[in-house]
């Protein structure tokens, strides 16, 4: 079983990505899903087919589905949900405010994932490919099972409080107080399931899609940055509508060929040791079987798309004993002895050698300063210093 997740900014290709790989691996063989967890569903119309909540085949070993959140909260939510919605309605409030204000935080986000998991656990398929919402929604998307196992945990040591908080109220709608509790525990439970699911890199790989511009590929560094720090597999990164020197005629296609190729030289910087792909910008609308299988064979030439290209840690963070933190990323083609780091807010720049590399820094370490670096065996080890005061960590 694999999942292969696509995530990126809005607008650089996720979808058509995912279609494209699915296709591929449909082609090869596998029983293959692709779905979207994108609350503004577009893989309907990069199939150029009508898709539902459910998986419909669209062709030989390929089935798609556009995943409802709505009817998926309320089988797994619901009556949750419809508890803590009388509880608030009977302070005064109207019925549809109530509705609204009883939703959990990030629940949607948290069935998306229960969904996902959910074919995993069946193996219906081979193979399960991911299109994503755009990067921030998805980063907080994969976060959540790790949120939400917090709350959980949290509310045990409370539970006598709260059952006998609610128990006057609960008779309007459970059947015993403890119902309620045992909904959360349940949803804990496959939570911490989805999680390892996710973070086990023989069965789930992640792939950021980008463009060969500044904010997208600004964007596709702080995804990496992000899922590196929750334990996520990166496996590849897929640069999308690359132009061809060929199609570099006249003064603007010739400056735009220019401004691509800086940004393509930083990308194989930037995201050094992952594997990069390369798909081309094309004249025509990439919409249908047809187009998504040239764009496969593009991108990806013979490899089969499913496979995974890359094992190991992008870069790894270690907490230290004096509250500082060691981030260590594996340079393996990388030589040199003198290290230099410049750091700007949570952007950190590289220098070994001829080597540069601009990287976005996650929270914990953006506000904190580095201690230096050193490159040995193929592995860059930065520092990042201990906070030396609650003012010096307001003001980061």
């Amino acid at each position: 079983m694999r999942i292969i997740l696509y995530l990126g900014k809005g607008g650089v290709g996720k979808t058509t990505t995912a279609a494209a790989t699915a296709l591929r691996c449909a082609q090869l063989g596998y029983r293959t899903l692709v779905a979207s967890t994108d609350i503004a569903h577009s893989l309907a119309d990069s199939l150029d087919m009508p898709l539902s909540d459910e998986p419909v085949q669209v062709a030989e070993n390929l089935w798609a589905q556009e995943i409802s959140v709505v009817a998926d909260l309320q089988k797994n939510w619901g009556k949750l949900q419809d508890f803590t919605s009388n509880m608030i309605a009977g302070r005064g409030l109207s019925r549809v405010v109530a509705d609204e204000l009883s939703s959990f935080p990030g629940m949607d986000e948290v069935v998306c994932l229960l969904h996902i998991n959910k074919q995993a656990k069946e193996n219906n398929f081979d193979r399960v490919i991911i299109d994503a919402a755009p990067t921030g929604e998805t980063i907080r998307l994969l976060t959540m099972p790790d949120t939400f196992s917090w709350y959980a945990t949290h509310l045990s040591r409370f539970e006598r409080g709260v059952i006998k908080a609610i128990k006057p109220f609960a008779s309007r709608l459970l059947k015993a107080p403890s119902e309620l509790l045992d909904t959360v525990y349940t949803l804990q439970k496959a939570t911490e399931e989805l999680r390892e699911t996710l973070s086990d890199p023989e069965i789930s790989s992640y792939r950021v899609v980008l463009q060969p511009e500044k904010m997208v590929m600004r964007e596709a560094e702080r995804a990496v940055s992000y899922l590196g720090l929750f334990g996520y597999p990166v496996d590849s990164v897929v640069v999308n509508r690359v132009m061809a020197a060929d199609d570099a005629q006249g003064d603007f296609y010739q400056k735009k060929y220019e401004t691509q190729q800086k940004y393509l030289g930083m990308i194989n910087d930037n995201f050094t040791p992952l594997p990069i792909w390369e798909a081309p910008y094309y004249a025509e609308e990439v919409v249908g079987l047809e187009m998504l299988s040239r764009l496969a064979q593009d991108c990806f030439g013979d490899e089969d798309p499913g496979k995974i290209f890359y094992e190991g840690k992008v870069h790894e963070i270690i907490e230290q004993p004096d509250g500082g933190f060691l981030m260590r990323m594996p340079l393996p083609f990388v030589t040199g002895k003198d290290v230099k780091l410049r750091k700007r807010g949570d952007e950190m720049f590289i220098t070994i050698g001829n080597f540069k590399r601009e990287m976005i820094l996650p929270t914990v370490l953006a506000k904190r300063r580095t201690g230096g670096g050193a490159l040995a065996d193929g592995v860059l080890e930065i520092t990042f210093l201990p906070l030396e005061s609650e003012e010096e960590a307001a003001v980061a």
